[in-house]
């Protein structure tokens, strides 16, 4: 495999261990339960996604997969965590919801379905693997030309150390402590030359600022914590 190399077997063991808890509101993943709907607002209203060909890699337990397929995608979802992928199966069959779940990483389906979707999510996952680079390279061999990548990931800097993890993590107790390690959270300006690297041209860049104590999420223009990119394959010429 040649994503195997681009693993962090902690990472995997964690979200392993949580994946029981993916589907509730009030628990160890409840910011991204309270994200959901305005990252799948801006996502929708930035690219559309009723009758898309819609890729989501990290997956997860299915949160965003699953309100992409609500709104009309055909969507397929990948990650590495063999746990949380049972979760996201199991509820999306209870759910009746349509869903195509596989474990494999970005990088080997890159090889297998280059060029398959209109739009390639990856939202929350850049931050946890040792090379985010690679796997900004292969979401651009696997969208069409002339498709989408949506990324969202957490700044690098004093205020994000601060909001996401010092006050996220230890005082708030949104998520659970050591969820994030600063060294691995990505600035703007590494993820758009990755993103320019591997033929990627960048559409827009929004903040996603979240309110704790009424649970609500909006898009912003301060990227200095959390943030979400829009990138364009151009459609004459190919990625990578």
């Amino acid at each position: 495999m040649t994503g195997a190399g681009n693993v962090d077997p902690a990472e995997i063991a964690k979200f392993d261990a949580s994946a029981a808890r993916w589907w509730d509101p009030d628990g160890d993943f409840r910011p991204l339960h309270d994200l959901n709907p305005a990252r799948l607002d801006y996502i929708e209203a930035r690219v559309g996604l009723a009758g898309q060909r819609v890729l989501d890699a990290g997956c997860g337990g299915g949160i965003l997969a699953e309100g992409m397929a609500r709104r009309g995608a055909r969507v397929t979802a990948i990650d590495l965590s063999p746990a949380a992928l049972e979760v996201a199966r199991l509820h999306a069959l209870e759910g009746g919801v349509m869903v195509d779940y596989r474990q494999v990483a970005v990088e080997d389906l890159a090889d297998d379905e280059g060029g398959a979707y209109d739009l390639v999510t990856c939202l929350e996952m850049l931050e946890h693997v040792p090379d985010p680079a690679r796997i900004v390279k292969g979401l651009a061999q696997l969208v069409r030309p002339g498709g989408q990548v949506v990324c969202s990931t957490i700044n690098r800097n004093p205020k994000a150390f601060a909001f996401a993890i010092v006050g996220a993590e230890y005082l708030l107790r949104l998520l659970p402590a050591g969820t994030h390690q600063y060294a691995r959270l990505i600035r703007p300006s590494e993820l758009a030359r990755w993103a320019r690297d591997a033929g990627l041209e960048l559409a827009n860049l929004a903040g996603l600022a979240y309110d704790p104590l009424t649970r609500k999420a909006r898009v912003t223009n301060d990227t200095s914590v959390n943030y979400l990119a829009h990138f364009q394959r151009p459609a004459t010429a190919a990625a990578g």
